[in-house]
């Protein structure tokens, strides 16, 4: 796992494993300053991503930490300084993920700007042409059938390495049109100590709630409590 370093430039400050420059670090602050859309599709969550390209790094999304709940209403994009950012934490933990054959997405750089309360942001390279698996479900169930077993393989290796991703759902794993499979948004994702039988079953309820939720289709449960069972 590649360490990064932590840089500040005006009142923002930077972590990145990649040699930003100053140009870099400008532009990136005008992304952060601009407005961003929160994802228009099945099972959105809470953050919001803006696409864009930025010279000699390529194509990046730009992921924006809002909060959710009651507290959205009064305080919706800034949190409190307390140990390490939310984007430090989900870019430590996409690289540890990544070094385990996860595929997730690159981690470039994280930044934050406040100092008790402070707004965060995540850079990761776009992963381009893709849907939801949430989306390829309702269209074409022998595919979905076939990218499944990558899902469960992946989330085997999740399982058996002890990480915890907080809210795996059909909505945060997408797949390319080569039909490669990423999982995305590792926000909150941590080391599990804990039994592994307990870890599998957050992973099933989390992901059988989302399905019952938003009424996909029930094979995805099916396959993945099958699929875990004779993984693990």
């Amino acid at each position: 796992m590649s360490k990064h370093k932590k840089i500040k430039y005006n009142s923002y400050h930077f972590g990145s494993s990649y040699e930003l420059t100053d140009q870099h670090m400008k532009y990136l602050i005008k992304l952060f300053e601009r407005p961003a859309k929160t994802a228009d599709s099945i099972l959105g969550g809470r953050s919001t991503v803006l696409i864009d390209k930025i010279n000699r790094i390529g194509s990046l999304a730009v992921k924006y930490y809002h909060r959710g709940g009651i507290v959205r209403h009064f305080i919706k994009k800034k949190y409190i300084k307390f140990g390490k950012t939310r984007g430090q934490r989900e870019y430590e933990i996409l690289q540890k993920v990544r070094s385990l054959g996860i595929s997730a997405p690159e981690p470039i750089a994280f930044a934050y700007h406040g100092h008790l309360f402070y707004q965060a942001w995540l850079v990761t390279r776009e992963i381009k042409q893709h849907q939801t698996l949430a989306e390829l479900s309702m269209l074409n169930e022998e595919r979905t059938r076939f990218v499944m077993k990558n899902v469960i393989e992946q989330v085997s290796t999740l399982i058996k390495k002890g990480i915890l991703h907080v809210d795996l759902h059909p909505g945060n794993v997408i797949v390319d049109n080569k039909g490669k499979v990423y999982i995305l948004d590792f926000d909150k994702g941590s080391i599990f100590s804990g039994n592994k039988n307990i870890l599998t079953n957050r992973y099933l309820s989390r992901w059988n709630r989302a399905i019952q939720k938003h009424r996909l289709p029930l094979m995805l449960n099916e396959l993945m409590r099958s699929g875990l069972g004779n993984n693990l």
